[in-house]
């Protein structure tokens, strides 16, 4: 046990530094926030850590394979002040992947008008950006900005977890002022 002990002190933390903002990712120009450390800043804009809750409104789960892998420890999403959350009336963010299939629709309008203001919506995936493969039909909405009002678009199929870090960051400097 003490071998493992000092392999740990001696390797240190190992995680990558947090990406940067990209703003191709913004749905419109908003606010530009300079850069400060990512855990001051969700603390300056919401005064509080970031809570996220995340809806699979329909995808295949590759989207949420990735998300997964935000809380492994090389992202250490939890050490910028992120975190999941079961229920929207804690989330200050919805993630939102894949395309809303009809029967998913009410549900997602829901979860949204549950989650208090100032509230971000972030869609995942080519599938929650654009409907994907699966478009508008008979059984699916599309997009979800077909649904429920759009802040942050991250494309990809899937995208990876360092693009899904990107854009979940993008919305928290934006700080959307509350729609309702």
């Amino acid at each position: 046990m003490w071998k493992i002990a000092r392999q740990m002190i001696r390797a240190g933390v190992r995680t990558e530094p947090a990406p940067d903002c990209d703003d191709a990712l913004r749905v419109d120009d908003g606010l530009r926030v300079g850069a400060q450390p990512i855990h001051r800043e969700i603390l300056d804009i919401l005064g509080r850590a970031l809570t996220i809750r995340q809806v699979d409104a329909g995808s295949c789960n590759g989207c949420e394979l990735e998300i997964h892998a935000l809380n492994n420890p090389y992202y250490n999403i939890e050490g910028l002040g992120i975190r999941f959350v079961a229920s929207p009336r804690h989330a200050d963010m919805l993630l939102v992947t894949g395309p809303v299939s009809r029967h998913m629709e009410v549900a997602l309008r829901r979860t949204y008008e549950a989650t208090p203001a100032p509230k971000l919506v972030v869609a995942v995936g080519d599938c929650g950006a654009t409907g994907g493969i699966f478009g508008e039909s008979y059984a699916s909405c599309g997009r979800v900005a077909n649904v429920i009002p759009v802040d942050i678009v991250v494309p990809g199929c899937p995208p990876p977890p360092i693009a899904i870090l990107r854009g979940i960051l993008t919305a928290v400097q934006r700080g959307r002022a509350p729609s309702d």
